[in-house]
């Protein structure tokens, strides 16, 4: 099967030129540092550790900011590489400003390839976030004995059905992984079956908190904001921006200062979405560029990536999208960090042991239909935030996930200098 496979990933490779072009005229590929994925660097190596993170978008990179500041810390770490596949992730990055990180794309998954871009990085560990299993990358990363941890280790239901249709494969690429710290028990047991050894429980780095995890608002979005009802429609996926229009148009015949946040999954939907919002007669506002805002709005677009926190921070009323759909949820955790209340759909499959979690401590609940959202919204307008609460359950649960995610990483960063 791993003949079968670079034979398919050597077809990819030889057509790639053509998807590179079409993704840049989609504004899907950086036009300058597209061919980091050809293996054409832009950064340099230094001398000395390098620890080496992998994490394919924006939600798997936010959720090791907290490791990052610590690694950023210890001195045996000379540099760390993040790699990851899309352009927003780039941006989320960039941000950082560590003086220790530099951030490349990763490599399309050929033997090739992947040889080069270890013969140039030369990691003294290699860090895959989440469910990010790239087959010849791992064959050689253990070729050159560099110890491979699977972090925050997630595998759906979904996922683990693909797997096991080829299970000596999967037994062969899954049994090279050092160690994996799995985010749930679901995800323990799929992991187990598809060949992983060395696998510890310990939850969830997204409920772990960053250091540096500095709010700005903007002056003049806050002064519009005090005297207005709020909540936040975050991570919408299609169908889901009407299905929030009609509850803001049904909740606005009683909260007259009603101003409703909505945050796709997506920002290239946001002109689709805007034009959506305007057949319902419902005002938006655009979060870019910077203006004054209507004192009629109903809706505010955010159309930039990076900027949940900032709304989850202000907004404690919180509907997560993907939910409704058959699309299996987004993770909760950043809201729930922010002592949100949280209302989500019934197809969360994705983060199944989170929801539960949140669910039995009531820090969440599912809703069904606009009727659900809109009774449970005006529950929440009416009593008295418990923020603090949900916060502090978050943050005691995030210190242990922390401590021991990075006595791990640590273990192994001994063990190589040793």
């Amino acid at each position: 099967m791993i003949l079968i496979y670079r034979v398919l990933i050597n077809l990819i490779f030889i057509i790639s030129p053509l998807v590179i072009i079409f993704r840049l005229l989609k504004k899907k590929e950086d036009p300058k540092r597209f061919k980091e994925k050809l293996c054409f660097f832009s950064k340099t190596k230094k001398k000395g550790n390098l620890v080496w993170f992998h994490g394919a978008s924006v939600g798997e990179l936010n959720s090791i900011i907290p490791i990052l500041e610590k690694l950023e810390k210890n001195n045996k770490v000379k540099q760390i590489l993040i790699t990851s596949n899309t352009l927003s992730s780039s941006k989320i990055i960039k941000k950082l400003k560590f003086k220790k990180i530099v951030h490349q794309f990763f490599p399309i998954d050929t033997k090739f390839l992947t040889n080069k871009f270890l013969n140039y990085w030369q990691p003294s560990l290699a860090l895959f976030i989440d469910s990010e299993i790239w087959p010849n990358m791992i064959c050689n990363l253990d070729q050159k004995k560099i110890p491979i941890i699977l972090l925050n280790a997630r595998i759906t239901k979904k996922s683990f059905k693909r797997w096991k249709i080829f299970s000596n494969f999967s037994k062969i690429i899954f049994s090279k992984i050092n160690l994996s710290l799995v985010s749930d028990e679901f995800s323990k047991n799929y992991l187990k079956r598809l060949g992983t050894n060395n696998i510890k429980s310990i939850g969830n780095l997204k409920f772990c908190q960053p250091e540096k995890d500095v709010i700005k608002i903007n002056n003049n979005f806050k002064k519009y904001i005090m005297s207005k009802k709020l909540w936040c429609a975050s991570s919408t996926h299609e169908s889901e921006e009407v299905f929030c229009g009609i509850v803001h148009k049904k909740l606005k015949k009683k909260y007259k200062n009603l101003l409703t946040i909505v945050i796709p999954r997506h920002i290239d939907r946001v002109n689709k979405i805007e034009s959506e919002f305007s057949k319902m007669g419902l005002k938006t506002h655009l979060h870019e560029p910077i203006k004054k805002i209507d004192k009629e709005t109903d809706i505010y677009l955010v159309n930039s990536y990076g900027q949940t926190k900032t709304f989850f921070y202000i907004c404690k009323n919180v509907f997560l999208g993907g939910s409704l759909i058959p699309h299996g949820g987004q993770n909760p955790l950043e809201a729930a960090r922010y002592g949100c209340n949280i209302l989500h759909g019934p197809n969360v499959s994705n983060f199944l042991g989170i929801y539960n979690f949140l669910d039995r401590n009531k820090i969440s609940i599912k809703i069904n239909n606009t009727k659900n959202l809109l009774n449970n919204l005006e529950k929440f307008f009416l009593k008295k935030t418990n923020s603090k609460i949900i916060e502090k359950k978050i943050n005691h649960i995030g210190n242990k996930v922390f401590n021991s995610t990075y006595k791990e990483i640590n273990f192994f960063l001994d063990k190589y200098e040793a």
